[in-house]
This record gives structure tokens, sequence and C-alpha cells, in this order.
């Protein structure tokens, strides 16, 4: 998901600094490898910094208009680090869909983009407990003249929906009946509002907090969000919300982290960390939606 007006679809393809102005090309990611042999927790503490990767999706993890990387996860990432005593967070922009791969190539130590916590990406990597919830919604054209509010809409009025390459939307709108000529895959958020807006496709499929923060940025785009909803699989509701990935042999790293990140949620901190990207209270993980069950889904 990309930040900001139409015209600057391409700012965001490259690395930032979180809390610094110094600002890496994407080109340098490969070259520039987290630790490499060790306790990746004890070695950030003493070097004082830790690299996180984002994908650029406003609200959840995205540069600025000054460079500087900023959004809902980085900066509940920079709050927690700083707790365990690491000052510097460094962020690399990649892909969606290559942020586990290039977690475990070392090229960062934490994915910090709302990512949601899925059975599949348990498989290849390890999650913090629940950082965030979120409802699914729709992008549509202003005053929504199909009617459309959500997936089994979608699919009933067989109308064309964007998803994001590598989201879980995609999954949510096969479950609904949703056909796959119904179903268009874009790389950022900006091409799902141009879809919507060019008329390429009715509506598109994101959480409502993405939609909200997207319509915000674009307020004559002729364009609203309908109701959050939860998608359903199997006739069933599908609990959704994101947390932050480690490499699964950071266990150290991983549990440390996560009982800073219960600090943030359990004292308020959280809330005001992140209220500016569109979080409220309503998105704070209910005690019983764990990681575990998440990942066993």
């Amino acid at each position: 998901m990309t930040h900001g007006q139409w015209t600057r679809r391409d700012f965001f393809r490259r690395s930032a600094v979180v809390g610094a102005a110094a600002v890496a090309g994407p080109t340098l990611l490969a070259a520039c490898q987290s630790t490499e042999s060790g306790n990746t927790l004890d070695s950030a503490k003493s070097a004082k910094t830790i690299r996180i990767g984002i994908a650029n999706e406003a609200p959840y993890g995205f540069a600025d208009t000054s460079g500087n990387t900023t959004g809902e996860a980085p900066e509940v990432a920079r709050a927690v680090c700083k707790a365990l005593g690491i000052d510097t967070v460094q962020a690399n922009v990649v892909p969606f869909d290559q942020l586990i791969p290039a977690l475990n190539a070392k090229q960062f130590d934490i994915v910090a983009a709302g990512m949601n916590i899925t059975p599949t990406r348990c498989n290849a990597a390890s999650f913090s407990n629940p950082d965030y919830s979120a409802l699914t919604a729709l992008l549509v054209p202003s005053g929504n003249p199909q009617g459309v509010n959500t997936l089994a809409d979608v699919a009933a009025k067989k109308v064309k929906v964007a998803v994001l390459s590598a989201a879980v939307e995609k999954g949510f709108a096969t479950a609904a009946g949703v056909s796959e000529d119904q179903i268009e895959t874009l790389d950022t958020q900006d091409n799902m509002l141009r879809a919507v807006t060019a008329g390429r496709v009715y509506c598109a499929a994101l959480t409502d907090i993405s939609l909200k923060w997207l319509v915000k940025q674009n307020p004559n785009a002729g364009v609203e969000v309908t109701p959050g909803f939860q998608p359903t699989e199997n006739g069933q509701p599908v609990q959704t919300a994101g947390g932050f990935v480690f490499r699964k042999d950071d266990t150290s790293l991983r549990d440390a982290f996560n009982q800073q990140l219960k600090t943030l949620h359990d004292n308020g901190e959280w809330l005001r960390i992140v209220t500016p990207f569109g979080f409220d209270q309503s998105n704070l993980p209910k005690a019983d939606l764990t990681t575990d069950k998440l990942c066993a889904a």
C-alpha cells in the first residue's frame, strides 16, 4: 500500500531509517545484512541498533514525505526496542510477498509491516503475540451504487474486486465464492485505488484501517469505505490479527519483544502510539486471541 497522492506512486521504493534522516536505496538491501551469527537480541543490544522490514503499506509501515519510516508497526517496534535498550531501528523496504524470505535471509531481524498471522506464514517464521486486530472492508465508488458491502456481495453481484499481492484478502474472497476471473491482484495500495477510480474493478478489499487511511490521503478520489466486516471461511467467521515476525531460531528476541509489547498494550502507551494512524481501542486484540490459535486456524 502506498502513502500519499498518486503522483508519488514510486516515492517509497527505498529504505529509510526510523528516527533518523538517513535513507538508503533498495539496491543496498542484500548488502545490509543483519546479525551474522550469535544471539540476535544480545547483538542488537550491544550495537544499540536493529533492522526491520516494511513494505510501504500505509498506515502500517511507510516512509513519510521527509523519507523517514513511520506507521503503526515501526512506531510500536521503536517503543519496544527502546525498552529493550536498542536505540536505533533501521528499516528496509521490500515487496510484501518478500518480507518473510528476506527476514530468513537475515536482511533484517524483524518484520514490522502489519502482517496477518496465518498458518502458512507461521510455518515459515515465528510471530509475536497479536499486536492489533482489524476488520476487512471494501473500497467502492462514492454512493456505492451496486450496494456491495461484503465479499459475499462481490460474489453474488459478479463484480470485480482488487486485492493486494500476497495479502490475505484474496483467500477471503475465494472463500466467499468470488471466482478467480473476478479478482485482480495488484502490487500497491495506490494501484488498487486507481483500479477502482478508473472502473477496471468495482471495489478493492483490504483492512478497514488501510482503506480509511487511503481515502483520507485522497479526499477527492470519489471513493468511500464500506463498514468493516469479518470475513468467513466454511461458513465460520475468521478472526484476524497482525503481529511482528521473527526468524524461528530468534526465540529470545521474540520473547523479549512480546514482554514489552504486552506492557505497551496494558499501560495505554500502545493506544497513544497508534491513534495517529487510525487505530483505536477496538483494535486492541482480545486476550483470548492468541498467536497459537491463529497459527492453528
